[in-house]
């Protein structure tokens, strides 16, 4: 079953005393939005750089080796791959956040685990979510992520990234649209620097496939807004491949 969805607040008039001023609110939009750029920034310690997502094998076959071919890449997994895969966890997880929602919150977390086609992006998913999640309740504690996260150590259960950031982006307060946004950017930007780390890229080209992308990842976002719960799942075979490739690949820089 999808998870429960939390009923709209009551639109308030401007004259209603309980109403939020304007200075209120654009303090809480400022906290949520330094709290986003923070979580999702290449120095938070969630170990990204350690990851390529298959793609340390795709260079090395030569699959991709450019500019173009990079691009593709990228777009394939933020559209069909495993971002699609992670837009919905998000989604999901941010909903049950929302909700307080604990029981659907761990159904979407199982099932952003689960759906991982290889050990190392399984490894990829759960690395970086247990980081996320543990760091993020140690600089900014939060009730309903210390439940939530006291029953996974219970249970002795893996964290999938895309599920902690939407758990945790709900909790600050953070617009959906925003936080998908964020996390799929800094999606694309880790398989960039993984491309300027492999020698595939230099800086500049990083730069355009990042404007390049900046449509692929708005599309993402709204499908993912308007995507039944149902549609769920990935088609980027080549990945795949690549990913299971560099489990057995002799010389490497990254983890997956």
């Amino acid at each position: 079953m999808p998870p429960s969805i939390p009923k709209p607040a009551p639109i308030m008039s401007m004259n209603d005393p309980k109403r939020p001023s304007p200075a209120a609110a654009d303090s809480s939009f400022s906290a949520g939005l330094y709290r986003m750029l923070a979580w999702l920034s290449p120095g938070f310690p969630v170990g990204s750089f350690a990851f390529s997502h298959g793609l340390e094998a795709a260079a090395a076959s030569s699959s991709v080796r450019d500019r173009h071919s990079l691009q593709l890449w990228i777009n394939a997994i933020v559209a069909s791959g495993g971002g699609r895969i992670d837009a919905d966890i998000l989604r999901d997880a941010y909903r049950a956040s929302a909700a307080r929602d604990t029981v659907s919150l761990t159904d979407a977390n199982r099932r952003g685990v689960a759906f991982r086609a290889t050990a190392e992006t399984r490894l990829e998913t759960t690395a970086q979510g247990d980081a996320f999640l543990a760091t993020c309740r140690a600089a900014w504690p939060d009730p309903v992520l210390d439940s939530w996260a006291e029953g996974i150590s219970e249970r002795g259960e893996a964290v999938c990234y895309a599920a902690a950031v939407g758990a945790a982006t709900a909790q600050a307060g953070i617009p959906f649209d925003c936080a998908l946004l964020g996390y799929l950017q800094a999606v694309a930007s880790n398989l960039v620097s993984a491309g300027l780390r492999l020698g595939v890229i230099g800086q500049t080209d990083g730069q355009r496939i990042l404007a390049a992308l900046e449509p692929v990842i708005a599309a993402a976002v709204n499908g993912a807004s308007t995507r039944d719960p149902t549609s769920f799942g990935s088609a980027t075979f080549a990945v795949e491949l690549a990913s299971m490739a560099h489990e057995i690949q002799y010389t490497r820089l990254f983890r997956s």
